[in-house]
This record gives structure tokens, C-alpha cells and sequence, in this order.
């Protein structure tokens, strides 16, 4: 494959990786505002758990997708898996564009936002494994870290470009306005720009290692708990810590700001924005240091780090009233978490081979996602409510605790990479 070529559907299938996630993190940026449309207005909090519970209930489809998007990637194609995968997001974020409220429909109103969640969670269940196999498959061997990186790079941009949508809004509309219909105009933005990604990843070339393996395994699903069972459970372990920390300090900071520390809506979402931003340039930067040092200094320091850094870090975090040192605390934080996020994609590409590589990576770790990321603000509000909010804090350190054992168990899959003996 020319070397431009190889570039630019790596940078296609990047950009596709960013609509895909924006659509799936506006839900997580707007639940502020639209909470209230969906659900019977009681108190503030219970509607922000009821949203929560859906946004949890929507990565339980992920394993779902997972399984039936990988086996798709490893039969016809990284590529029309990923094409696949954006359509069903486009229709998800179409969906709750539309649906009226709970006051003019009544209980149809969640049960709609649950269907669009539903299929939205399919449908980031299999683009993670087929991304993921894609970008590291068309990366070279000196450099599989870096490129692979730009999966984050890109789901970050995603949760970025959320964000700036909201800030622009903010600052374009009301409160009112926006609780009241403001909230749709980044759902309707998703769906038009995931049919635009649509069209730019038909146009994806495929990569070499799956047109030299379709013709293996009839029965992946078989062949992957058969043949590698040990791999797939190390996904799980990997994952486990990574994810509950991840989404800890991304998806659910910007709530816990507010409903934790006392900061307005607006003071939330700019620390979210700037904190995201540097945190989306350091991915690379980590992949490229794997590629040199190997992958697994950065998931023990990350382990170790975490593990000890968690409790105080949150602690403080409830007691900050003021920008720069909370800037500082999160931003700690997600220097950590780098040590999982710049390299989760490549180290699970490594451990499989290319019959079963994209089911091998996607279904293991959305199952791990479901458990352990989705739930991670539902477990955080539940707590709170009943008054234990710093259970979490320790909650998430035993999370990481337990990846932290795999990371010392593992063997590092830059040596060990199942690249290696292919063509």
C-alpha cells in the first residue's frame, strides 16, 4: 500500500473515530439540560440519576455490539465494519434530536431515549474493535504506539468537540432556551456529520492483515474463547481500572464540579474543555514513548500512580472553589490516566491474531466498559445520594488496584506482539 494512501485512511478512519464519539459523548455534555425533558420533574437529582441510568443502561449494549461488529470486522472488513458502526450512531443521535418530552408523551419519552441509546451502544461497542484493530493494523511496527494513539486522540477531539458545542450554546442561548430545546441542536448536529463520515470511510482503504486472514477461522467467536482465553481475559484486567478512571475524570468530572463543589454549569464545562484539550495532546505523546520504551513502564505507572493518587486528588477536588488548583488536580489526574488511554488499543491488538483480532479486542473490553465505565456515574450519584460520596473515590482506586496486578503479570506486547509474525 502507497504511503499515502496508508496515511490518509488512517487520518479517515481517525475522523470517522471523532463524529462517532461526539455523538456519543453530547448525551454525557447536555444531561444537565435535558434531564428535565424526559423524565417527571420530581427533584434535580433523581432526574440526573434517571439519565445516568439510561446513559449506563446504553453501554450494556455495547458488549452486544461488540461481539457482533467484531465478528463482522474479522469476516468482511475493517472498513465496513466501521461503515456500519456510524450508521447506527447517526440513527441514534437522530432519534433523540426528535423525541418530544415526557410532558407531551409521558413514559414513551425515556423509553425512546433508551432505544437511541441503545443503538448508539451497539453501535460504540463495534467501533472500538474494529478502530482499533484498523489503526494499529495500518500502523508500522517502529511505530504502532503513536498511531494507534490517535484513536483517544480522536475520542477526546469527540468529547471536545461535545464540550464546545455546549460552550458556544451557553453563550448563545439561555438556560431557559436551552433546557428547553437548545439541547437537540447537537444530536442534530451528530447525525448530519456522522452521514458525512459515512461517505469519507467507504473510501478507507482495507488493511493487509485482514485480506490475508478472511479466510480463517468459519467460527470466530469459537476459535477466540477456544484458542484465547487467556488474552481475553487480560483484556478484561487491562481495561478494568483504565476505564473507571477515564470515565471518572472525563464524563463525569464536569457533573461532579457541579454537584460536588458547588461550581455554576459554565465553570464546569470550561475546566472539562481546557483540562480535555492538553489531555488530547498528551496521547501521542505516551504512544510514541511506548514505541521506545515498550508499553508496559506506562501501564504500571499508571497502576501505581493511580492507585495511590485517586483518594487525595478527589478529595481535594470537593474542596476546590477556584479554577487554576482544580485545573492543576485534574490535569494530574488525566497525566496518569494517559499511561492506559495512549496505549489500551495497541496492547489489545497485540495480544490476537488477525482472524480474531477485532472481536478479540472489542468484546472482552466492552464487556469490561459496561461494568465498570458506563456505571461509573450512576455508582458515583447512588453514593452520593445516600451520603457515602467518598466510598467512590475508593471505589475507583480498587478498580485501578486490580488492573494493577494484570500490568504486573503481563508480558510486554510490544516484545510479545502478534505482528510480528505476520507478512
Amino acid at each position: 500500500m502507497a504511503k499515502h494512501s496508508k496515511l490518509g485512511s488512517i487520518l479517515g478512519g481517525s475522523v470517522g473515530n471523532l463524529v462517532e464519539w461526539y455523538d456519543w459523548y453530547a448525551y454525557a455534555a447536555f444531561t444537565l439540560y435535558f434531564s428535565s425533558a424526559f423524565f417527571p420533574k420530581d427533584d434535580p437529582l433523581t432526574q440526573q440519576l434517571n439519565a445516568a441510568a439510561i446513559f449506563a443502561l446504553g453501554f450494556f449494549m455495547r458488549p452486544i455490539g461488540g461481539w457482533l461488529l467484531g465478528i463482522y470486522a474479522d469476516r468482511y472488513g475493517r472498513k465496513t465494519a466501521l461503515t456500519a458502526s456510524i450508521l447506527l450512531m447517526c440513527t441514534g443521535s437522530l432519534i433523540i434530536a426528535l423525541i418530544p418530552t415526557y410532558e407531551t408523551i409521558g413514559l414513551l419519552a425515556p423509553i425512546l431515549l433508551l432505544f437511541a441509546r441503545m443503538l448508539q451502544g451497539l453501535s460504540v461497542g463495534g467501533e472500538y474493535g474494529a478502530s482499533a484493530t484498523y489503526l494499529s493494523e495500518m500502523a508500522g511496527n517502529h511505530d504502532r504506539g503513536f498511531w494507534s494513539s490517535f484513536q483517544y486522540v480522536t475520542l477526546i477531539m469527540g468529547q471536545l468537540t461535545a464540550l464546545g458545542v455546549l460552550i458556544l450554546l451557553q453563550n448563545l442561548l439561555t438556560a431557559e432556551q436551552l433546557t428547553a430545546w437548545g439541547w437537540r441542536i447537537p444530536f442534530a448536529i451528530g447525525a448530519a456529520l456522522a452521514i458525512v463520515a459515512m461517505f469519507i470511510r467507504r473510501h478507507m482503504e482495507e488493511t493487509d492483515a485482514f485480506e490475508t486472514s478472511a479466510k480463517f477461522a468459519a467460527n470466530r467467536t469459537l476459535t477466540l474463547l477456544r484458542n484465547h482465553p487467556w488474552q481475553a481475559l487480560q483484556v478484561v484486567g487491562l481495561t478494568l481500572g483504565g476505564t473507571a478512571a477515564f470515565y471518572t475524570y472525563t464524563t463525569y468530572m464536569q457533573k461532579f464540579m457541579v454537584g460536588s463543589a458547588g461550581w455554576t454549569k459554565e465553570q464546569a464545562t470550561l475546566l472539562s474543555a481546557a483540562t480535555l484539550f492538553i489531555y488530547m495532546l498528551l496521547q501521542p505523546v505516551f504512544g510514541a514513548l511506548s514505541d521506545r520504551i515498550g508499553r508496559k513502564p506506562l501501564l504500571i505507572g499508571f497502576g501505581v500512580l493511580g492507585v495511590l493518587g485517586t483518594v487525595p486528588i478527589m478529595t481535594a477536588l470537593t474542596q476546590t472553589d477556584s479554577f487554576w488548583p482544580a485545573f492543576i488536580l485534574v490535569m494530574m489526574a488525566l497525566v496518569i490516566v494517559s499511561g492506559y488511554t495512549s496505549i489500551n488499543a495497541v496492547v489489545k491488538a497485540e495480544l490476537f491474531p488477525p482472524h480474531v483480532r477485532a472481536l478479540g479486542v472489542a468484546l472482552p473490553y466492552a464487556i469490561t466498559v459496561s461494568l465498570f465505565g458506563g456505571s461509573v456515574e450512576l455508582v458515583a450519584q447512588w453514593l452520593k445520594k445516600i451520603g457515602y460520596e467518598s466510598l467512590f473515590f475508593w471505589y475507583i482506586t480498587g478498580c485501578i488496584g486490580v488492573s494493577l496486578l494484570v500490568y504486573l503479570f503481563t508480558a510486554d506486547t510490544k516484545k510479545t506482539s502478534s505482528f510480528h509474525s505476520e507478512p
